[in-house]
């Protein structure tokens, strides 16, 4: 009852209960309501009738003591003095707003509806046109319900989530914005006259509020600033009105004032403001605190961090299937209350945000914005989040500046009117002017900077926030991070911070920002904010798998931003995002895989980005991430885990595509750092790591190869035994490509080298090489066979480790016909020395293959090179290196190539024949062989021609086989001929030499078991051979058939290929003799001839022929004859059907003879004589034939000797042919080039002729001989009485010699040729005895002084001639007829002779008259009559019976003709007279009867 009667009396309506209590004091009665209800609250909550006193009495009393506030409007009345009711009044308001905040804090469950018009009252006097004061006492009534959170979420759900209530909780934010947003633009009455820095004596004034800010406003000085807002020049201190998160109110306290007090300047705006922070403090407490225990009951375990474990989104679908209604329910509170108040919330904020100017009030805005950030992200509200994040985005950043940046990256959000359920309200932007420090000046982040910015120490406060916000709450961020890293990159920037090793920032050198000023109190920061700021990316270690999803997008894309500003301009571009990039990805090894094809793929887009730093940086970020990614212990081991190194390794492959050289030369390096580190443990991606190496192209420069080709050389050096034998062919492959490289031809020799110690090391480790293949092989055909295709691989069915051998084999191929020649020559010479040393480890089968397609194909291929090769001079070598003029054309150089090459696969055919016989077509391959080696001895090049024959001489050498029947009986069965031992092979081409550890035997037994080598048949041998003689043959033919036309380019082949030709006939002819025909000795001869008739160039001849007058045969002449010797050796020991060779022989060596007087020629060509050849000139010199014509002879006399008696010999005519041949020089005699000549050709014939003539007497019955003996006369006439004159210089005694030759012939004569005449012809004979004669009657020469005459006469000779007619005109007894005609054939031509004589000096003597007659015919008369004495003497000696009757009368008949020249006036003729007379007297008898004539 005396709770109601209060109530009426209040109401100033009479008591119920206190009757006679006519009146109260209105505010005494609301004092005494407003503890009762304070104090008694349970009464009226548990009791109805109080309950309904409360509703029905108290809630319309003082709604209706309300109504004056309400309608009163700022303005109408001044005056402050107490007022009609209908005027607001100040202690009834306040009091009445004390009752309110009771009622709704304590029976607010009872009085729903009530309060939300008490609420909308209070909402309502914070209008601006409402007094100060009433604004005043409701801002403080306001600030304690925020301080009830439970209350503010009972509004939330009671109106806000209402459908057609009024939207309270939404209403109150709000008006507090707006109340705020009014204090800025509206001047308060309180003190109209503002000012800007204003200091603590102008609020002074007002007792009241200096007591209640006593620690603010105590310093009177004009030094002190005070914390304030300021904003468009309205200047609001702001004071210190409350404890953090209790509401001490201070107009509401005032009960003992009537009128309402001054408010003091900032009064409304500090508690406002309070109310602010306390309602977010509140609201999210209070939601963070249950969201804690509704997690803490839905997660399984029982953990919880300090960030939610599953993002919100998770959450969402979590709570759907298994929480309970009720945190459905409260899930839509906690949304709803937020969505109500954020807008408002957000408006308020930035503006003060904006406004302040004190640290700490901006600490405290930020804050709240922060907690609401988090708030939002944590209900999963999207758009409130980024709102809240975007403006302490806005915050970070210099004024103008933030606007561009955050429409750039979220048009969506800011600058926009945030429209939620029908009210707007309306973002302020910033002012522009600034009452803060300015700490920094940079340059801001755009395309094209203009000036500076500036950043002051309230964005660096807001940058802090920031990034405190993305470290502790980067879980909720979400697609936010895109703001928040977007701010952070364009702060950076500004403050000049430059990413550092592992992509931490430091602050850049001054160098690379020249406008950037940092005042010392940044400087001090910066540290710490480039720690913080890697500190946030380290904790990206601890979000969840999506939070780090969208952290590493928001990276991408803003690194895609700052790639598009870096386009086409090469200024320093933004490296942020890429730095942070690798930050995050080095911190989440453990979970890489999750994040990897993301980081790299964008990584690797931009390492091809134009501009270098960028490049740089993106390589810089992809390499540190991949060895990081290689060098972490992951769980299984990375070595366990083939997938994922595969994918740590990929984007380092991937960096092959980009043909920048700075992100190669990182690339490589990259890779050498892995090997040096990881090499022995790389395993699978072995590939990949090759790959890299082998995708370098000749064209990326030189320092590019030579990083990539020091990776190869650790490789090779350190890993092969390590890596899976899979990948030694991709080391091959890859060092193969690196010999190609015409960069650095050092590289390419080096990868030769490198290429000899990989086939050493798979020979070395062969047997391991080949087992872990083959079972590699069966796996792959399995595959194969299971998709049913074919295995398809190089050399395919070769077996898998002479796969890599012929792989090998094929690379050191393809660098033999390598452009430059040092690259040709080292591989050559490896690619035979491996096959050479290390060919045994191969399949009897691949030989086939290496034939084939390696060797065969090689040849080809230089072959082919070298004949269309460029003829054009080199200068130099490069630099100033000169050319030797034997290398000087590339057609040279090719030459040697190709020298080199064919002499290598000779070897091989030499020494690995056992190997290759077995083949099946080896015949085919001997052809193709014997064919290259034609086509090179036929080259136009000296040296290629050369060593092709040199080649043909080592194929030759080859033994064959033993066979059966030949073979010793006790050494063991592999103790055979093998052509070249296999033992040690010496690889001069690199100086190393390798032992081999199994014997020859082993070897050979791998391929024939227990046999010996297999022994080829003996016909297929002899084919080879006869293929042999036929590529000889063509050889010889071809090079020594004279040109056609001759000029200066007529190629002419060299004496030493010449000498080598037929150097080969001997070893070849001992394997084709038993077939060897008439036929092919004809063809053999052809080819001597040519081959002796080639001329010499003027410019060889000193080396070849030491000079002219030494007789010394040249190698060629040697081999020649060499050659016929080796034949007639065969012969000799040959069939009867061989022999008749014998006379083919003999012409081949005449032909040689004649060379000595009439040399042969070559062509058309013409030839000097050596003797008069000149040395500097380019002509073609003939040999001097004549040492060799008289050796050729020497060997026929040799060889007659042997066969005089053959029957071929006989038949042939040889020594009929022989005569005709020596009949040449001995006509010339002294006109013979040498002396020599015709010497030895009398010898020869005497030698001859005392074998020969006795044959020819035994075969006079079968006229064989007939015709040889007139060619015989023919040549003695020729030779005995030579037309050609002695020269002028030869001395006595040569006169004596040469006289002493002609003598023995006459020897000859009278010892082989007369005793015998009845054996021989008389033509013959009668042609003897007229020489005979015509010697014996002196021939002198008209040349002779006087004084030598008796020398030069040749009395010697005649003397013999004489004698040797006596000899044989008196035989002692005539034993045939024949006899007897030659003795009177003889004597009759000897008297002829005398008689002619006479009667020539007769008439000399008669018409010379008193001169005396030529000493010559002086001493011709002389001889004549000493002659006739002797014959006188001779006759009387014989026995009459033997002596002719004719000759007795011609002997008398001299004697006239004798008395006529005792007239002569000489004495030397007059003493010989008397001499000759004397005898005659025995004819004198006296006549008689019986004497007849």
């Amino acid at each position: 009852m005396l709770f109601q009667d209060l109530c009426q009396l209040v109401n100033a309506d009479a008591p119920y209960w206190l009757v006679g209590m006519t009146e109260m004091t209105r505010t005494f009665g609301l004092e005494l309501l407003e503890s009762v209800l304070n104090d008694f609250p349970q009464v009226f909550l548990q009791h109805q009738e109080f309950s309904f006193l409360l509703k029905e009495r108290v809630c319309p009393l003082v709604i209706k003591l309300f109504s004056p506030n309400i309608k009163f409007r700022q303005g109408s009345s001044t005056s402050s003095s107490p007022a009609p009711v209908e005027k607001p009044y100040f202690p009834i308001c306040m009091r009445l707003l004390r009752v309110v905040s009771v009622l709704i804090k304590q029976f607010y469950s009872l009085l729903v509806t009530e309060c939300e018009i008490f609420l909308s009252l209070l909402v309502k006097f914070l209008d601006a046109d409402k007094p100060q004061w009433l604004r005043a006492v409701a801002v403080e009534s306001i600030h304690r319900l925020c301080v009830q959170p439970q209350l503010l979420r009972s509004f939330c759900q009671s109106y806000d989530m209402k459908q057609h209530s009024t939207k309270v909780f939404r209403d109150i934010v709000n008006a507090l914005g707006s109340f705020i947003q009014s204090l800025f633009l509206v001047p308060s009455t309180g003190n109209t006259s503002v000012m800007p820095n204003q200091t603590g004596s102008n609020a002074s004034g007002n007792t009241g509020s200096a007591q209640t800010n006593p620690g603010v406003l105590g310093m009177g000085g004009g030094a002190t600033v005070l914390p304030a807002f300021e904003y468009r020049g309205t200047w609001i201190p702001i004071l210190n009105v409350t404890v953090q998160g209790s509401a001490k109110a201070t107009y509401l306290e005032m009960l003992d004032k009537v009128e309402p007090p001054t408010i003091p300047e900032g009064y409304a705006m500090s508690v406002a403001f309070h109310c602010l922070l306390d309602l977010v403090r509140g609201i999210t407490t209070m939601i963070e605190g249950e969201l804690g225990e509704t997690e803490t009951v839905s997660q399984s375990t029982t953990e919880t961090t300090s960030l939610p474990a599953q993002s919100s989104e998770q959450q969402d679908l979590q709570s759907v299937s298994d929480q309970t209604e009720k945190e459905l329910v409260s899930r839509a509170v906690w949304e709803e209350m937020v969505n109500a108040c954020w807008c408002g919330l957000l408006a308020a904020l930035s503006l003060l945000l904006d406004a302040s100017t004190d640290e700490a009030a901006t600490e405290n805005i930020l804050k709240a914005e922060l907690t609401m950030a988090a708030l939002c992200g944590r209900l999963g509200l999207v758009t409130s989040r980024d709102a809240f994040i975007t403006a302490i985005c806005k915050g970070s950043l210099p004024p103008h500046y933030a606007l561009t940046v955050l429409n750039n990256t979220t048009a969506a959000l800011s600058s926009k009117s945030y429209s939620i359920q029908g009210q707007n309200v309306q973002m302020i932007s910033p002012s522009s002017e600034s009452h803060q420090q300015v700490v920094a000046v940079g340059q801001p982040l755009a395309l094209q900077p203009q000036g500076t910015v500036m950043l002051t120490s309230k964005n660096i406060q807001c940058m802090r926030t920031l990034l405190n916000l993305a470290h502790c709450h980067g879980a909720v961020l979400g697609t936010s991070w895109q703001l928040v890293l977007a701010t952070l990159q364009h702060l950076v920037w500004i403050l000049g911070l430059k990413p550092g090793v592992g992509g931490a920032l430091k602050p850049g050198r001054a160098v690379e920002g020249p406008s950037t000023v940092l005042t010392t109190a940044v400087m001090t920061d910066l540290p710490v904010i480039s720690n913080i700021l890697s500190r946030l990316f380290e904790s990206s270690q601890y979000l969840d798998d999506v939070s780090l999803h969208h952290l590493i997008n928001a990276l991408c894309s803003l690194s895609l931003e700052a790639m598009d500003m870096a386009y086409g301009n090469n200024k320093e571009p933004s490296l942020f995002a890429v730095a942070k990039l690798l930050e995050t990805g080095l911190v989440n090894m453990h979970r890489i895989e999750i994040l990897w094809r993301p980081l790299t793929g964008h990584l690797l887009e931009v390492c091809q980005h134009p501009n270098s730093r960028m490049r740089e940086w993106g390589a810089e970020a992809l390499t540190s991430l991949i060895k990081a990614g290689l060098t972490f212990s992951y769980d299984p081991p990375l070595s366990q885990n083939q997938r994922l190194q595969l994918l740590l390794l990929n984007p380092l492959k991937e960096l092959s595509n980009i043909s920048h050289p700075d992100i190669r030369i990182k690339q490589l390096e990259c890779v050498l750092q892995i090997l040096q580190s990881q090499g022995d443990s790389l395993g699978p991606g072995w590939p990949l790591v090759l790959g890299v190496m082998g995708a370098i192209r000749s064209d990326q420069g030189e320092s590019l190869i030579r990083t990539a080709f020091q990776c190869l050389q650790l490789v090779v050096t350190d890993f092969l035994p390590t890596m899976p034998c899979t990948c030694l062919q991709i080391v091959v492959e890859v060092a193969g490509s690196f010999g190609l490289h015409n960069q650095e031809l050092n590289i390419s020799l080096t990868s030769i080298g490198l290429l000899w110690n990989i086939s050493d090391y798979f020979f070395q480790r062969g047997e391991i090489i080949e087992k872990e293949l083959n079972k590699e092989e069966a796996v792959l055909q399995k595959q194969a066979e299971e998709k049913g295709v074919m295995l398809n691989r190089p050399f395919h069915p070769a077996p898998p480790f002479d796969c890599l051998w012929l792989c090998l084999y094929a690379k050191l191929g393809e660098l033999c016909v390598d452009p430059r020649p040092a690259v040709r020559k080292s591989a050559g010479q490896t690619l035979f020395s491996t096959i050479g040393a290390h060919g045994t480890l191969l399949q009897h089968s691949t030989w086939h293959t290496v034939i084939w397609k390696v060797l065969f194909h090689l040849l080809d291929r230089v072959r082919e090179s070298s004949t269309t090769a460029d003829k054009e001079k080199i200068e130099s070598g490069g630099g100033n290196i000169l050319i030797h003029h034997s290398r000087d054309t590339a057609e040279k150089q090719w030459a040697e190539t190709w020298v080199l090459t064919l002499a290598g696969v000779a070897r091989i055919f030499n020494t690995r024949r056992y190997l290759l016989q077995p083949l099946g077509d080896f015949s085919q391959a001997w052809d193709v062989l014997l064919d290259h080696i034609q086509s090179a001895a036929l080259s136009k090049n000296n040296e290629v021609s050369l060593a092709a024959l040199k080649s043909f001489q080592e194929i030759l050498q080859i033994v064959s086989p033993v066979r059966d029947s030949e073979k010793p009986d006790t050494p063991p069965a592999i103790n055979v001929s093998v052509p070249v031992v296999v033992g040690t092979t010496t690889a001069t081409s690199l100086g190393r030499s390798f032992m081999r550890t199994d014997s020859i035997g082993e070897r050979i037994g791998r391929y024939n078991g227990s046999e010996p080598p297999v022994i080829t048949d003996e016909i297929e041998d002899l084919n080879l051979w006869w293929a042999a003689w036929n590529s000889w043959y063509r050889i010889g033919s071809e090079s020594t058939r004279p040109p056609i036309t001759c000029d200066k380019l007529t190629f002419i082949p060299s004496q030493p290929f010449l000498t080598a030709l037929i150097q080969i006939f001997p070893a070849l002819y001992q394997h084709i003799k038993t077939g060897f025909s008439m036929d092919d000795l004809q063809k053999l001869g052809v080819i001597l001839h040519g081959a002796v008739s080639v001329p010499i160039s003027s410019d060889a001849s000193p080396f070849i022929l030491p000079s002219y007058t030494e007789a010394v045969l040249t190698s060629l002449q040697e081999a020649v004859l060499t050659a016929l010797d080796v034949l007639q050796k065969a012969i000799c020991v040959g069939s009867e059907s061989m022999q008749i060779m014998y006379p083919a022989i003999f012409d081949q060596l005449l032909a040689f003879v004649e060379f000595s007087c009439k040399p042969p020629q070559y062509g058309q060509l013409e030839t000097k004589h050596i003797a008069n050849a000149k040395y500097n000139q380019a002509e073609w010199v003939a040999l001097n034939y004549v040492p060799f014509a008289e050796r050729s002879l020497e060997v026929i006399v040799d060889l007659y000797q042997k066969t005089a008696c053959h029957k071929a010999v006989v038949t042939e005519k040889v020594l009929q042919n022989i005569i005709k041949t020596l009949r040449i020089p001995l006509s010339l005699k002294y006109s013979c080039p040498s002396e020599s000549t015709w010497k030895l050709a009398v010898s020869s014939l005497l030698k001859v002729l005392s074998i020969g003539l006795p044959v020819a007497r035994q075969h006079a019955s079968s006229g064989k001989f007939d015709s040889m003996w007139p060619e015989l006369a023919n040549t003695f006439e020729d030779f005995l009485f030579t037309k050609s004159t002695p020269p002028d210089n030869l001395s006595i005694q040569e006169f004596q010699k040469n006289e002493s030759i002609d003598v023995e012939v006459v020897q000859l004569i009278s010892t082989e040729i007369l005793p015998y005449a009845n054996f021989i012809p008389k033509e013959f004979v009668g042609q003897i005895m007229t020489m005979l004669n015509k010697g014996s009657i002196h021939s002198q020469s008209s040349s002779f002084t006087e004084a030598e005459i008796d020398i030069r006469m040749r009395e010697e000779f005649s003397k013999v001639c004489f004698e040797t007619l006596l000899q044989f005109s008196f035989s002692n007894k005539v034993t045939t007829p024949q006899e007897g005609y030659i003795s009177r054939m003889a004597l009759s031509v000897l008297l002829k002779r005398s008689q002619d004589v006479l009667h020539r000096y007769i008439e000399d003597e008669r018409l010379s008259g008193k001169c005396p007659l030529p000493r010559q015919q002086v001493t011709e008369i002389i001889f004549v009559l000493k002659a006739v004495s002797t014959l006188i003497d001779s006759l009387k000696k014989t026995q009459p019976e033997n002596v002719d009757a004719n000759t007795w009368a011609q002997v008398i008949a001299l004697y006239p003709t004798l008395v006529e020249c005792i007239t002569c006036s000489s004495s030397e003729v007059c003493s010989a007279l008397k001499e000759a007379l004397v005898p005659f007297k025995d004819f004198m008898h006296p006549p008689a009867s019986k004497f007849c004539y």
